[in-house]
């Protein structure tokens, strides 16, 4: 396990030093010039250049990737060049809305599409599976959107039971009067694929040998669900999950943008409209960081719900 564990590591070095090395010459060779960006349409010649030699742009590229790099290993990102705001800072203020949004969608969506999908797996070809099928066909087609006005025109105008927008620095506040209403409205919207995903895993598993043999030794129908298509399922279900994870420690854009959460999500929008680089720069290397790190405990996990799985 250590063994796999080291290798593991080691071959992140390449991957992150390919991110690294793409972002800094994309950012580069396309992003235009930060000088002239900073500086205005109606900066002189001398303001541009004297902007340019603060960011260091006048000097060699090897020794601009040099300052990249070394930024990147001591976790100094720089300054935001639109609020003059550590990077760094800006992504330990952001994150805890984020999270605080982003970690009950996730979770909800997964307590509710699996078993959800379990049991109509189970009635395949019925009514009710039919049914299902057609509503979250229906849902899948109605843009987010929509269940955004919708939902704010019901829930909050309507009835009254969520604000609209709104957030304080008391995280229980926020949990319980501010993000019920996006974490509501983002459940609905990712339940639909989810279900459908979930159920056509498990229906491959109903087919199978195994469980045929386990109904022929006369267990139960929900032991044969619950002990073996379950279980069996857990690993295609464990990679689809590792994939929204990352998403966590991002954020949605609209959902940050329409309630107006001050999230990482918020943050990344602004920083693209205003050509915020150096914030722009470290949240897709800080993305490609997290996104292999998940990647690697999914694969131990791997070897925790299948004992089948050898790590080499």
């Amino acid at each position: 396990m250590m063994a796999y564990l080291m290798r593991r590591l080691w071959q992140m070095v390449p991957t992150l030093a390919g991110v690294v090395l793409g972002v800094f010459f994309l950012f580069k060779g396309f992003g235009g010039d930060p000088a002239e960006i900073l500086a205005g349409l109606n900066a002189s010649p001398e303001q541009v250049e004297q902007i340019r030699d603060q960011l260091g742009l006048n000097r060699p590229v090897w020794e601009q990737l040099a300052i990249f790099v070394g930024q990147i290993l001591q976790f100094d990102w720089g300054k935001s060049w639109a609020t003059n705001e550590p990077v760094a800072q800006l992504f330990a203020t952001r994150l805890p809305a984020t999270l605080t949004v982003m970690v009950p969608i996730l979770v909800l969506d997964a307590l509710l599409a699996i078993p959800f999908a379990l049991a109509v797996a189970a009635v395949r070809g019925s009514l009710t599976d039919r049914a299902i099928m057609v509503v979250t066909t229906v849902a899948l087609s109605i843009s987010f959107l929509v269940y955004v006005i919708v939902g704010q025109w019901l829930f909050a105008f309507q009835l009254g039971w969520f604000p609209v927008q709104g957030w304080t620095d008391s995280v229980w506040t926020n949990l319980t009067t501010y993000a019920p209403l996006p974490v509501l409205l983002a459940v609905m919207v990712g339940l639909s694929p989810q279900m459908r995903l979930y159920r056509s895993f498990f229906l491959d598993e109903i087919g199978q040998d195994y469980v045929r043999t386990a109904r022929a030794k006369g267990l139960g129908e929900r032991a044969v669900l619950m002990r073996h298509v379950l279980r069996n399922a857990l690993i295609p279900i464990l990679t689809n999950v590792s994939m929204q994870l990352p998403g966590i420690f991002v954020g949605s854009f609209l959902i940050e943008v329409f309630f107006s959460i001050p999230g990482i999500g918020r943050e990344v929008m602004l920083a693209v409209n205003r050509s915020d680089y150096p914030v722009i720069q470290a949240v897709t290397i800080y993305l490609a960081v997290i996104t292999m790190l998940i990647n690697l405990l999914t694969d131990l996990l791997y070897k925790a719900v299948d004992p089948r799985v050898t790590l080499k």
